[in-house]
């Protein structure tokens, strides 16, 4: 596994709250980090007659395709021993650069079907997909970054194992993986709570924060050793 900086975790979960939230009040409805959660949006688009549901249509396939592509080339970095970590970091700071770049020079978006609006949210889909991708394979013993429902029903179970009898010895303690799965969701509500506010003051132009989170995310990574490893 990766040897990783603690604050590492935080600041993907943070980012991804803020870059879900700001999508989705930018291009009408679309979730870039939480995928899955467009197939509600998209039916909602259907019935009501609003506009973004071709976004919402290639957001899963595109996920998809990115995905494949980050395992694909994490394996070929990690076999010429590159730091595969570091490198896909950085290719997610640049989509969230070009998504920001975008998001300003076309936005605000009033028509979610418009190429515009769908090349951005592909872009930032893109990206998120990276960091969906590179969370499961090197950042594996962190909370998820992205998708925090199997995140609080964890905690939940862990309150109601802490009621109950202690784990068996061995076990990691429910109280410390509490401990960090709450931390990470907090941080996660802090990025929606940043981006709502930032847009509702700023408009398409808080987009510029995503890729400042990110770059800090690669000077933190760039620090903490020259290779990775799955």
């Amino acid at each position: 596994m990766t040897r990783l900086t603690p604050t590492l975790p935080l600041l993907l979960s943070l980012n991804a709250g803020y870059v879900d939230t700001a999508g989705f009040l930018a291009l009408q409805g679309l979730f870039t980090a939480h995928v899955t959660g467009n197939f509600v949006t998209l039916g909602a688009s259907l019935v009501l007659g609003l506009s973004g549901a071709v976004a919402k249509l290639l957001a899963l396939p595109v996920f998809c395709l990115v995905v494949i592509a980050t395992r694909l080339v994490s394996s070929a970095l990690l076999r010429r021993s590159l730091p595969a970590l570091r490198i896909l970091l950085l290719v997610k700071a640049a989509l969230l650069v070009l998504g920001a770049v975008l998001a300003i020079r076309f936005g605000p978006f009033a028509n979610g079907d418009a190429w515009q609006a769908v090349l951005t949210g592909m872009v930032l889909v893109a990206a998120m997909s990276i960091q969906n991708a590179v969370h499961r394979i090197h950042l594996g013993s962190a909370p998820p970054s992205t998708l925090m429902t199997g995140t609080t029903t964890q905690i939940m179970i862990d309150l109601a194992d802490m009621m109950q009898r202690p784990r068996a010895e061995g076990s990691e303690k429910p109280g410390s993986r509490l401990l960090r799965m709450s931390g990470n969701i907090a941080v996660f509500a802090f990025g929606c709570a940043s981006a709502a506010l930032l847009y509702a003051r700023f408009g398409v132009e808080c987009f510029v924060v995503p890729p400042v989170l990110a770059l800090i995310a690669l000077v933190l990574r760039s620090g903490d050793g020259p290779t990775d490893r799955a």
